[in-house]
């Protein structure tokens, strides 16, 4: 098959006017395949040449205006369209589609619960292909008619309202002009909530078999849904720009949601069967507030071309924190995403396969699709935030709202979106994205700290003070190792003395760095200075010798969450750069975590001890205490929570403590119990934890994974089952695994998940040590068969993630030197590696 270049894509948006597409979708025509006819209308600007893309099963026929067009001149994925006269054309497509079961394309799923089957489109990149022929590019943007036949008792959900017309025949509202990308169906026999806002009718659905799920939460949903909605037409001028707002939670979904025009998709482990944590319903709730960001960035002003990406991706990231802490219950928002979603930035930006925020080029849609990562998402996120701190959001509100009145229904480019932001203010913002979206790596802030005086100081306030510090206050100076500009906030904090385990905030400087000039303040040097206090800027910042001993000392003690998230985050870098034992930052969540009150805190300080410093930071013989301390912080945790006052403190203690058990026994009495002393109760999360936990640790055999399967037939359940079996520690249990992942096509996206998930565990490296080497060859063989999704999951869950050795990090590199693979395992390998190899670093402090 052929990716679409940059140049390809120019070149045909010069060429062509595309003006609609009439898609008839028939979905009753087996189980293997469906019916596709597509009618294009569209306009030739001059005479030439150029092609359709489609990726049928069997393509019956093509007309172009009357004339038969020969199939078999269809190649990969091109069908060549020649001898085109400048004017209007008339493209007929009639083909037999092959239903996806890897989340890509028209997916197929049925429930194991009750039978049914659903299917539903993710059409993103180049996917459209394998649903309908299109010219497809994000900049040819068209009107979609769609009809679809689906069986009697489904519901066909489209880009606008849906109406059954007669028997099994279904018509969608005919769209505003979108891009190819964009348009989408879910069809199934779906359980629907609807209401109507603001004039407008608004839904969730689900499968049938999570009916009693979705409707416990749809309350909830549903005015998260409307307070974003009303907040976002505070913010923007331009109206929503469809004709419905349809939210569908759907099986087997590889990313998180999809911004489909009116019929959003989201993965439906949204609607939960067991018990979360309140960080879980808040993270369910930025993705919704960022999904319907995305109808104004992205659907009503699309990019122009891939390598704009961050202009949808950015922005909905920003917006989704933003709009939540404005608009809903949940007012720490960047809390969240400072210790559980920045940092997935910063990791991907000191890789080898770090790209700037807005690169100047993407060569073409292979490699368009490996930016959609923590640089788009996350740094980009966190560069806005810059961006408003500098300036401010009124400025920064009326450019966005220039720019969707400039490029509605149209297409835009990064220099269209800084010149709309030039309109709105006196700054130079062209030279701020210079510095910002054209540049890779992360800066490092490091202050300088002197003077020990009570004198008045200047005013720091400026950035602009002078002064030696030694009768006249306190100096800093901030080394800034790095060439971004940031406006930051400093905290300036005492001990309390009434109780030394606690701060409190004397003074919160305001400056630009770099600074002109050291700023001196006035009284004591403080006992912790804090750069970047409100996390206000992207940078990793480091604490001066003192403030890291009071951190050390009273680091739960700091008044406000996301000044404690900034310190917890300098600490997690400083074990990742090698300038701070593992073992040190093992010390301080022992210390802090059970006197810590923010649940976003506690779990993503948890999830880094527990994922990265136990795992993989830690040699083998440091590794059972590092657990003997996860295990007491989280039973601290829970003798904590005794008295019901904060359920998901205590749910996550709960997690942490199954998962970091050395020993069968308490488990196996909360498996037969049915609960944990005190709460929870094992719900069917938390009992496939449990048994998952025993099967690594051989405490559990096939005979029970099967029973606790016929407990729970769903396909969370099997996804259960198909991670316990893997996890078994024994040879026939790894050689069936592994044939499931490497050697047949069975296995669907989240089936290959959980067997790799469970295949791979640091208590049994010797076991499995013979796969590390066949991993590389099997994983380059897997992904070229098996396509770009199934690749990814090959790179980043099949993966030997425990072989942390100098000669698994060299057979790596070799695979990567001589083996031909798709980009998106490449890219997957070229990550894995280097986080090998940094945890090597970390190992032997080189």
């Amino acid at each position: 098959m052929s990716v679409l270049t940059r140049d390809e894509a120019q070149t045909r948006a010069q060429f062509l006017d595309v003006h609609r597409y009439t898609i008839a979708l028939d979905l009753t025509t087996g189980e293997d395949t469906f019916d596709s006819r597509t009618v294009i209308t569209f306009t030739a600007l001059a005479a030439g040449d150029t092609f359709v893309e489609l990726k049928p099963d069997t393509l019956r026929s093509a007309t172009l205006d009357g004339r038969p067009l020969d199939p078999a001149a269809l190649t990969g994925n091109r069908l060549p369209l020649t001898g085109l006269t400048a004017g209007e054309h008339e493209l007929r497509v009639d083909a037999s589609m092959r239903y996806s079961r890897t989340g890509e394309g028209m997916h197929r799923f049925t429930d194991p619960a009750d039978g049914e089957t659903y299917v539903y489109t993710q059409l993103f990149m180049d996917d459209v292909q394998r649903v309908f022929a299109a010219f497809d590019q994000p900049d040819l943007k068209a009107v979609f008619e769609l009809t679809v036949t689906a069986p009697d008792h489904w519901t066909v959900l489209g880009n606008g309202v849906a109406t059954r017309t007669e028997g099994r025949h279904w018509t969608v509202a005919a769209t505003p002009l979108i891009s190819t990308y964009l348009v989408a169906i879910a069809a199934g026999p779906w359980h629907s909530v609807r209401t109507e806002h603001a004039g407008l009718p608004f839904a969730i659905h689900c499968r049938r078999s999570l009916a009693p799920h979705l409707d416990a939460d749809a309350d909830e949903i549903l005015d998260i849904t409307r307070a974003c909605y009303d907040r976002y037409h505070e913010k923007f001028t331009e109206p929503y720009p469809f004709d419905s707002y349809d939210q569908a939670f759907v099986p087997e979904f590889n990313a998180g949601a999809m911004e489909n025009p009116g019929l959003v998709t989201f993965r439906d482990e949204f609607i939960y069967r067991s018990a979360v944590t309140d960080t879980e319903r808040q993270t369910r709730a930025m993705v919704i507030a960022h999904e319907m960001a995305h109808m104004w960035f992205g659907d009503l002003v699309t990019l122009a071309w891939w390598d704009d990406i961050w202009l949808n991706e950015s922005f909905a990231e920003y917006m989704g924190y933003q709009t939540l802490t404005e608009a809903t219950r949940f007012t720490d928002t960047w809390v969240d995403f400072g210790v559980g979603r920045k940092s997935w930035g910063y990791d991907a930006d000191q890789r080898p396969s770090t790209h700037p925020v807005a690169p100047d080029a993407v060569p073409d849609t292979a490699s368009a699709l490996l930016n959609f990562d923590g640089i788009s998402y996350a740094k980009g996120a966190s560069a806005l935030r810059q961006l408003v701190a500098w300036l401010g959001e009124k400025d920064f509100l009326a450019g966005i709202n220039t720019h969707f009145a400039r490029h509605k229904f149209a297409n835009a480019t990064l220099a269209d979106f800084i010149d709309s932001l030039a309109h709105a203010t006196d700054r130079d913002v062209h030279a701020w994205a210079e510095q910002w979206l054209r540049t890779t790596g992360v800066d490092t802030l490091t202050p300088r700290i002197s003077g020990t005086g009570t004198g008045t100081g200047t005013d720091a306030g400026t950035g602009t003070g002078t002064g030696t510090g030694t009768d006249g206050g306190w100096t800093l100076d901030v080394v800034r190792d790095g060439s971004r500009p940031h406006r930051v906030t400093v905290g300036a904090y005492d001990l309390d003395p009434a109780d030394p385990a606690r701060l409190t905030r004397r003074d919160l400087l305001e400056l630009d760095l770099p600074l002109t000039a050291p700023v001196t303040s006035a009284g004591r040097r403080p006992a912790l200075v804090v750069l970047n206090d409100r996390d206000l800027t992207y940078a990793k910042v480091r604490l001066d010798d003192a403030s890291w001993d009071t951190a050390l000392r009273a680091l739960s003690g700091i008044p406000d969450p996301l000044t404690r998230t900034v310190v917890w985050n300098a600490a997690r870098d400083m074990v990742r750069d090698g300038d701070l034992a593992p073992t040190a930052y093992l010390d301080a969540a022992r210390v802090h975590l059970p006197r810590e009150t923010d649940l976003a805190v506690v779990q993503g300080v948890l999830d880094f001890t527990a994922g990265q410093i136990t795992d993989r930071y830690l040699n083998d013989t440091d590794r059972p205490a590092a657990l003997a301390t996860l295990t007491a912080i989280s039973r601290d945790l829970i003798r904590h929570t005794e008295d019901g006052e904060n359920p998901g403190l205590r749910l996550t203690a709960v997690r942490h403590l199954i998962d970091a058990a050395t020993q069968p026994d308490t488990l196996q009495e909360w498996l037969e119990s049915g609960s944990v002393p005190g709460g929870p109760e094992l719900d069917p999360e938390l009992r496939w934890r449990v048994l998952t936990r025993l099967a690594v640790l051989g405490a559990v055999d096939p005979t029970a994974i099967d029973a606790e399967l016929e407990r729970d037939p769903s396909a969370t359940g099997q996804e259960g089952a198909a991670r316990c079996h893997a996890a078994l520690p024994d040879p026939e249990a790894k050689a069936r695994a592994w044939a499931g992942l490497f050697e047949t096509d069975d296995l669907s996206n989240y089936l290959f998940t959980a067997t790799a998930q469970g295949f791979w565990q640091p208590e049994q490296a010797t076991l499995v040590r013979e796969y590390v080497p066949r991993y590389y060859t099997a994983a380059v063989t897997l992904a070229n068969r098996r396509g770009p999704a199934i690749a990814d999951a090959a790179g980043r869950y099949a993966f030997p993630l425990y072989a942390i050795d100098e000669e698994s990090l060299n057979l790596g590199r070799t695979c990567l030197d001589t083996a031909e693979m798709i980009p998106a395992l490449r890219r997957k390998l070229v990550d894995q590696l280097d986080d090998l190899h940094r945890a090597l670093r970390v190992r032997t402090g080189s």
